[in-house]
């Protein structure tokens, strides 16, 4: 895929992100609490930027395949985390995710597209659900899960402009993936 291309679809996932000229307090309250979430920790950005920077490893289709996937199954989590229902060892999954993003990037692994889809489907269910359960109860539903969802593409993006500024440099992107495990690790142990 051309550089253009993928400079094109960073562009168009920055600017779906809304902008915040009228909004009243409770919206942007809601908006605001689940846009900063995703960056409450450094667990959820190391997974949303390695997400984005596996993608780019995949390259063609998976530039916008394995983004998606990701935050199309961290709504239904969000929901589940809403509405209540108890998902065990929830920031033990989440940890798993960055040691798993990070050492796929690290081994420099290249699987199917489908594949790097249900890997990154099935970790966003754990973030997602961590971002239901930390919602505020005054925020509104829809602004929450718009902010959560916002700042997750934001992240996505910013790996996969991290991945293309890279450029096949295999090493630099070795070495990253295996900073991001290593903080998994490090993450799952505190």
């Amino acid at each position: 895929m051309k550089l253009s291309h993928s400079l094109l679809a960073i562009t168009m996932m920055v600017a779906a992100m809304p902008a915040l000229a009228h909004t009243g307090s409770h919206a942007a309250s809601g908006f605001i609490h689940g846009f900063a979430h995703p960056f409450g920790g450094l667990d959820h950005t190391l997974a949303m930027v390695a997400v984005g920077l596996f993608a780019v490893v995949l390259g063609g289709r998976a530039l916008w395949a394995v983004p998606t996937s990701f935050v199309s199954m961290m709504l239904p989590g969000g929901v589940i985390g809403f509405m209540g229902i108890r998902i065990p060892a929830i920031e033990m999954s989440i940890a798993l995710s960055v040691v798993v993003f990070g050492a796929v990037l690290a081994a420099k692994i290249r699987c199917r597209i489908s594949i790097a889809m249900m890997l990154t489907g099935v970790f966003a269910i754990f973030h997602g659900y961590a971002h239901g359960v930390e919602m505020p109860t005054e925020a509104a539903v829809g602004h929450y899960c718009l902010g959560f969802v916002s700042a997750t593409t934001l992240l996505h993006g910013t790996g996969l402009a991290l991945g293309i500024v890279l450029g096949n440099h295999q090493m630099i992107h070795r070495v990253a993936g295996a900073g991001i495990g290593i903080a998994g690790v490090v993450l799952s142990l505190s």
